[in-house]
């Protein structure tokens, strides 16, 4: 990338917003967490109705940058060799061929995680942690450019498995999309009278661009008292009220990451403390267990997150 200070980089990342709003229409707030992942090294689950774009935005993102997609539709079916790859013998070379699966992709879109089992679900936990997987007892390198989009549904509860903790973790955030206004959806209609909007946008990035932009995001700076901050949300989850599982320090490196990519996006060269704020929630609330009594008082995991934040100091 040509533009090396910050608000170069802002500029990039703002045409890829643009880019995907001329899609996806009524969601800056979800491009903007959406950008936060993406540019943190993270990955995304998003739990909504269907109908909302979930599809849409991980195809729209794909089309910015111009790299490779694949889609996984989890069913109940679905085996851990579905989504690695499989080695095949070759009565030719009488050898074993392995066949990659669909996770050797740039950006997966996961869709409806919850169906699979838990097994299969399994098989995402060293990709998404480590950027590889073992198959066969070799461990194959994925590219460097991998983000995950999952989704679930959260109305339908029948034959689903609900992800596990060690799962959930590994998502940087987890946000929804939510229906968009009335004019929006107007817009929406006459978006898509002759054609869909995914057919008329192409790539505006490169993807050497892109991982600039996240070894930019990276270099920003933080000061010491706003690591004890997020030390000290992340902390206090631990031993907040109704909570049975708090945030792991894993929670506190993606809320350090998320907040350094809104800093760029910001065309800042250091976090500030609204960075830190205006993405705790959809970083941390989703790695909490509430206990049984928190459950049926309808408390929730949003609740005691926004609840820190009002109670934590912020530093000055």
């Amino acid at each position: 990338m040509a533009e090396t200070d910050a608000s170069g980089a802002a500029e990039t990342i703002e045409r890829i917003v643009n880019n995907i709003g001329k899609v996806m229409r009524g969601q800056a707030a979800a491009l903007r967490k959406l950008m936060a992942a993406f540019f943190s090294g993270g990955h995304i689950l998003l739990e909504d109705t269907p109908g909302t774009g979930k599809t849409t935005l991980a195809k729209a993102l794909t089309r910015s940058i111009d790299v490779r997609f694949r889609r996984i539709q989890f069913t109940p079916d679905l085996l851990p060799s579905d989504i690695l790859g499989v080695s095949i013998y070759d009565e030719k070379d009488k050898q074993f061929h392995f066949h990659e699966g669909p996770i050797f992709s740039n950006i997966l879109l996961a869709d409806e995680i919850n169906r699979a089992s838990p097994r299969t679900q399994s098989a995402l936990l060293e990709a998404m942690a480590e950027n590889q997987v073992s198959v066969d007892g070799k461990v194959r390198l994925l590219e460097d450019l991998f983000f995950v989009v999952a989704t679930q549904n959260p109305i339908e509860s029948s034959g689903t498995y609900p992800l596990p903790e060690a799962q959930m973790d590994r998502f940087a955030l987890q946000f929804n999309l939510g229906y968009v206004s009335s004019e929006e959806e107007v817009a929406i209609l006459a978006d898509q009278v002759k054609q869909h909007p995914l057919e008329t946008i192409g790539p505006c990035v490169t993807r050497a661009e892109v991982l600039a932009l996240k070894a930019r995001a990276a270099d920003i700076r933080i000061s010491a008292e706003l690591k004890r901050y997020i030390v000290d949300i992340i902390t206090a989850t631990r031993s907040a009220q109704g909570v049975a599982l708090g945030a792991s320090p894993r929670a506190s490196l993606a809320l350090m990451k998320t907040a350094k990519a809104l800093a760029i996006m910001d065309g800042h060269e250091f976090v500030i403390p609204e960075h830190i704020r205006e993405i705790a929630v959809p970083v941390v609330a989703h790695r909490l267990v509430l206990d049984a009594q928190a459950r049926f008082a309808g408390r929730t995991t949003r609740d005691v997150v926004e609840e820190i934040l009002q109670t934590i100091p912020v530093p000055a």
